[in-house]
């Protein structure tokens, strides 16, 4: 059991540092909350299970934080996308932006 709780730790760290690599190489806001969010929430996932297997007693409480986790990025990561589009700060060229409000302007 320590072998696969090491192992998923292992995968946990890869796919957290890769997600740090990805923010921080992509070039506008949605590339970067696409690669932060995917690769982030199975990197946190894999290490909130491999520690689950190395300590048992808090098992259910890191199986907890991790559903947490699960639901919540995603939603985050849909709320700041739609306000970097309603902004128009996710450098497209829109001639009409269709996520705003009839008499709403683009700052």
């Amino acid at each position: 059991m320590q072998y696969v709780g090491w192992f998923f730790i292992l995968v946990g760290a890869t796919f957290s540092f890769l997600a740090g690599l990805g923010i921080f190489r992509m070039p506008d806001i949605l590339n970067q909350s696409q690669a932060g969010t995917k690769a982030s929430t199975l990197g946190i996932l894999a290490l909130l299970v491999g520690f689950s297997f190395l300590n048992t007693q808090v098992a259910p409480k890191l199986i907890l934080m991790a559903l947490f986790f699960l639901f919540s990025s995603p939603i985050a990561s849909y709320t700041i996308c739609k306000a970097t589009l309603r902004r128009n700060k996710a450098k497209l060229l829109l001639d009409s932006n269709p996520l705003l409000k009839e008499g709403e302007q683009n700052d």
